[in-house]
């Protein structure tokens, strides 16, 4: 009897020590990357903001979900076999397809797979979202998406927390950028974003740039905008690309390296402002809502 009652104070103080865990859990950051066309740097900035902020001691991970131009993989250097289609749609381990990048970021691959997000099933689902919880210690979920205001894009937009536009101080990409804004608004997606100014030629341009484009929005728009920072222009981001290594590793003292640090800071000090305010939800919330966005 004595051990009966041991042996169900010990159940009961794990299931505490359990349900602990569970309240424990971090909530990760979930932040959409995107642009209104391609050639503005957007993955660049993805793979070089993951390892800023994984310097900093936040673990982070990056869902590349561009289709047929994935390059997060290329900029780190890998070249992978597998994606997030093949632990979807062949039960393959979720470790045999993540890649872990510089200073422990991870990467999740979509290619393919991200093709048939359509097709999921209430079984396919819950294994996969069994799987991802290994994952459960994140701070931030990086989506890098496509380029342009396609039907896809906006259905990542509307799964993340904060959306990010990166687009230049050239005229293309800033209309561009506006006709991605234009949907987002139209449809309601999102209320506010984020604003990086890529290639600035220095603080002033990037900053001229966003309040031009912040003014138009303001017009004509219902969201709000706010700077979230710029990556100046510099010779050292083309080297790095053609090494296939990230800039801010390769040319740490550059001033692109510089700049993507401040973005990171600002993000890790939103962050901490914000979390009293927001609620943020748990990794296996994120991909049930991705999942139930592609819904065919």
């Amino acid at each position: 009897m004595l051990d009966q009652a041991a042996s169900l104070r010990k159940l009961v103080a794990q299931k505490n020590n359990d349900l602990k865990d569970l309240e424990e859990e971090k909530k990760p950051k979930i932040l959409t990357v995107t642009s209104g066309k391609g050639g503005v740097g957007k993955s660049n900035f993805v793979v070089n903001l993951s390892i800023a902020l994984q310097k900093r001691g936040k673990k982070v991970l990056v869902l590349d979900t561009d289709i047929g131009m994935a390059n997060d993989d290329i900029l780190m250097g890998f070249f992978p076999k597998y994606d997030i289609g093949h632990v979807l749609f062949h039960n393959m381990p979720l470790e045999e397809v993540i890649i872990e990048g510089p200073f422990g970021v991870k990467l999740l691959p979509g290619g393919s797979g991200m093709t048939k997000l359509n097709e999921i099933t209430e079984e396919i689902r819950e294994n996969f979202i069994g799987k991802i919880s290994a994952l459960r210690d994140l701070d931030f979920i990086i989506i890098d998406t496509g380029a342009g205001a396609d039907d896809r894009v906006l259905r990542f937009i509307s799964c993340s927390e904060d959306l990010i536009l990166l687009t230049t101080p050239e005229p293309t990409a800033l209309t561009d950028a506006y006709s991605l804004l234009k949907l987002v608004s139209y449809f309601k997606i999102k209320s506010n974003a984020k604003v990086v100014v890529n290639k600035a030629l220095n603080y002033k341009e990037a900053l001229n740039t966003f309040n031009k484009f912040n003014n138009t929005s303001n017009k004509f728009l219902s969201i709000d905008l706010e700077f979230l920072g710029y990556i100046m222009e510099d010779r050292k981001v083309i080297e790095a690309v053609r090494k296939q290594s990230p800039f801010i590793l390769s040319f740490p003292n550059s001033y692109a390296a510089k700049s993507i640090e401040n973005v990171a800071d600002f993000l890790i000090k939103d962050r901490s402002h914000r979390k009293e305010k927001t609620k943020d939800i748990s990794i296996q919330s994120f991909f049930k809502k991705m999942f139930n966005a592609f819904k065919a």
